[in-house]
């Protein structure tokens, strides 16, 4: 190989070099750990299913309004008294 031919291929990895080095923030945001992590959440949210029950939700409304009657209440008192 002569010495035009060697200095071209050094010179091509050198351009090759500078451009993914510049190109680096935007390569790691699309394959880096952030966007890995984005993927992977996004297709465990895909599996999810949401399960309505209609029965559940009126015995919870009935639960919270018996425990809300079952609280202590405390009457407020005159401040204004004790100056």
């Amino acid at each position: 190989m002569s010495d035009v031919g060697l200095i071209a291929v050094v010179l091509l990895a050198c351009a090759v070099l500078v451009l993914v080095g510049a190109e680096w923030p935007r390569l790691s945001q699309r394959f880096g750990a952030p966007a890995w992590a984005a993927r992977s959440r996004r297709k465990r949210k895909e599996r999810l299913q949401l399960i309505r029950g209609a029965e559940e939700n009126d015995d919870f409304a009935k639960s919270v309004e018996r425990d809300l009657d079952n609280l202590p209440v405390i009457e407020e008192r005159d401040d204004r008294s004790r100056r």
